[in-house]
């Protein structure tokens, strides 16, 4: 995965571009990541639940995918067509992006500088790619690693929600064990038992605050 800065000036109506930015003290990037069926979505929507939320800003990933039954076009995420979105990473407004089963995703750069600038912990829900390159360019970053009980437990999960075809169920089945095996690239690993959702969203929670509570005066760049 490489990182585009290349083509002419953006339009500064658009929101999915502003000026770079220094992160107020103590506000962190947080990447939670893991293999695909590993229920990242539903933690997401358990630290949604908590508390703390009003911390906590959700970025909405980039996708050329299309929007599966339920999802939102700017919360679930922004929905947009392949043109669009390489025009958009050739300008420099991701932080990052990769083709992922087929389909394009990235990180709008300037949600997240808005985010930090405002003192928000920055949370990013992203392939085991995204983290990577999100950790290359942003050194402060947390990596948080969610993994599943078994791999058995994992493709179970994967087969029961039925959103793949049997050929992208095999892709992701097969890319789930190379992902699992990235695990050593991050700062926490999580364990997200069956059924435990909300106890996964609390050591999540936990870990953000005590990185926040060890770096008070850390302002992170984007």
């Amino acid at each position: 995965m490489t990182e585009r800065r290349l083509g002419s000036a953006p339009d500064t109506d658009d929101p999915f571009f502003g000026a770079p930015s220094e992160g107020a003290p103590g506000a962190l990037l947080v990447v939670v990541s893991g293999p695909s069926g590993v229920g990242k979505d539903t933690i997401i929507d358990a630290l949604r639940a908590r508390p703390r939320d009003r911390d906590y800003h959700y970025v909405v990933t980039c996708t050329t995918r299309a929007p599966r039954p339920g999802e939102v076009d700017g919360r679930s995420y922004h929905f947009m067509s392949g043109e669009r979105f390489r025009a958009l990473r050739d300008a420099g407004a991701f932080l990052e992006w990769a083709q992922v089963h087929g389909n394009l995703y990235a990180t709008p750069r300037a949600e997240v500088r808005r985010a930090l600038a405002a003192g928000h912990d920055v949370i990013l829900k992203i392939d085991v790619q995204g983290a990577a390159a999100v950790k290359a360019c942003v050194p402060d970053a947390l990596l948080v690693f969610v993994v599943p009980p078994s791999l058995e437990a994992l493709f179970r999960r994967l087969r029961s929600r039925a959103t793949e075809s049997a050929g992208e169920l095999e892709i992701r089945q097969r890319n789930a064990a190379i992902e699992l095996a990235r695990q050593g690239d991050y700062d926490e690993v999580v364990l997200n038992e069956d059924g435990q959702v909300e106890r996964t969203a609390e050591q999540i929670d936990a870990i953000i605050r005590a990185e926040r509570t060890k770096h008070a005066d850390r302002r992170v760049v984007v």
